[in-house]
């Protein structure tokens, strides 16, 4: 079988019925199965809305308790609309090239094109998948944890360890991620957008609930330790927040939306923000205010007191369990570029999606990918430390960096003109805070490695 992989799809007429573009050149088998073409704007709000809200949100009232109220406030906000800016200069990056009969479909192939082959090939694919992989890890782990705070919950004594919470997770991970597409996701997304809604409202409602109680804690609102730890952990504070806000999939989600494709990713993502504002400012604020300086990095830490539960445990309890089938839901989205990856290389998109030939390769690989991530997750349970590092080296470059060099490339805007300079000053900023962010993440790294053990308990 010889399989053309195209940069970007010349576009001639659209499959009706598969949703994909029929052109002279050959689709590779990622492109045609994984990364269909058949979604309305509703759908990729979904999509936006599951890449991008997750339970990192928990971790914002510690991120607000390292940089205190004026600039933790400040910084949500500005991390918001410069996010919401770059996502929309990628969307009008894509409808440009759309325009001139090349669709781009992947964030490598829009690196390829703008930037030249070795870009593609060499940074922005390995930081994509690296990225993309590590949240899988990440939500695995973090699914197993909230299946063992469920455990504890009703039974503190019990001898379970984690590794077989995440095992347990990692096995219904391994039967949803046999979902043949991108598009055939937008139930369960919409059933995400749903579940970060509610788990934001009952967290911000046991914030204030507590932060009012007779057992509220003493509220301090200035910032712990010395200059050197105070100026490293604000830094830290921001990486956490930047990646609150990061996607870096925004080409692929894109990509699952039916020509023509104007206007509709701005549709999605005002849908998508629309949740991020009522969700990460309510959960942020409301922890900060109960818990001041004493915030954990995960909230939920905060409601379990020294001795007892702060909240009911029943309320506990449906906190959890929402936010454990979002972390499913995150899970799986962030598996499509790695499916798609195994699609091309595996698949035969001369036949059909759902023959033997294809079946059988789909099966095989994608559980390879979810046992690995899973095997990962049980190994290394500090792996929060290490995604601050991918988050300083990946999110940042995908999400503040290329937009605007991709947008300023593109359209060369005027150098005299606000939208050259505006652009050249955030990729400027966002390149020293990923340098200084990545320090601050190694220190951390350095300063717990003490604590790490492979298949701890944790």
């Amino acid at each position: 079988m010889t399989t053309v992989v195209p940069s970007s799809m010349s576009i001639s007429k659209i499959d009706k019925e598969k949703g994909v573009i029929d052109s002279s050149t050959e689709l590779d088998a990622g492109a045609l199965f994984v990364l269909q073409s058949r979604g309305s704007w509703i759908h990729c709000g979904f999509h936006l809305t599951t890449s991008i809200v997750g339970p990192v949100i928990f971790s914002l009232p510690f991120a607000l308790a390292l940089l205190g109220w004026v600039p933790g406030v400040l910084i949500v906000t500005l991390a918001a609309l410069v996010t919401f800016y770059a996502y929309n200069l990628l969307s009008a990056v894509l409808e440009h090239h759309e325009k001139l009969g090349k669709r781009q479909i992947r964030f490598r192939d829009m690196a390829r094109d703008i930037l030249g082959p070795g870009w593609g090939k060499f940074f922005v694919g390995p930081l994509q998948f690296s990225i993309c992989y590590g949240a899988v890890i990440a939500c695995t782990l973090l699914g197993g944890q909230s299946l063992k705070f469920i455990y504890l919950l009703y039974n503190s004594n019990g001898t379970m360890q984690l590794y077989q919470f995440i095992i347990i997770f990692g096995a219904a991970t391994l039967f949803l991620a046999q979902m043949p597409s991108f598009h055939s996701l937008r139930h369960i997304n919409l059933f995400s957008l749903i579940l970060c809604l509610a788990y934001s409202a009952c967290v911000a409602a046991g914030s204030i609930h507590t932060g009012k109680s007779k057992n509220a804690p003493s509220k301090d609102y200035s910032i712990k330790g010395s200059q050197e730890n105070q100026f490293f952990g604000a830094i830290n504070a921001i990486s956490i927040i930047s990646t609150t806000y990061a996607s870096g999939i925004i080409p692929e989600i894109q990509a699952t939306i039916a020509p023509p494709i104007k206007g509709k990713m701005f549709k999605g993502l005002c849908m998508c923000y629309a949740v991020i504002v009522s969700t990460y400012f309510s959960v942020g604020i409301s922890g900060y205010w109960s818990f001041g300086n004493r915030a954990q990095p995960t909230i939920l830490a905060n409601f379990m007191g020294n001795r007892q539960p702060l909240l009911p445990r029943w309320f506990l309890l449906l906190t959890n369990i929402f936010t454990l089938m979002q972390v499913t839901a995150i899970a799986l989205i962030y598996l499509q570029p790695t499916n798609e990856v195994f699609e091309k290389w595996f698949a035969d998109p001369k036949m059909d999606q759902f023959s033997i030939r294809n079946v059988i390769p789909r099966l095989i690989f994608r559980s390879l990918s979810v046992i690995t991530a899973t095997f990962l997750a049980a190994m290394l349970p500090f792996f929060g430390d290490i995604m601050a590092l991918f988050g300083a080296f990946g999110c940042i470059p995908l999400d503040f960096i290329l937009p605007m060099v991709f947008y300023n490339v593109t359209f060369k805007p005027s150098k005299k003109g606000l939208v050259f300079w505006g652009n050249t000053l955030i990729a400027v900023v966002s390149t020293l805070l990923a340098a200084v962010g990545a320090v601050a993440s190694v220190r951390q790294i350095v300063l717990d490695a003490k604590t790490y053990s492979l298949f701890a308990d944790v």
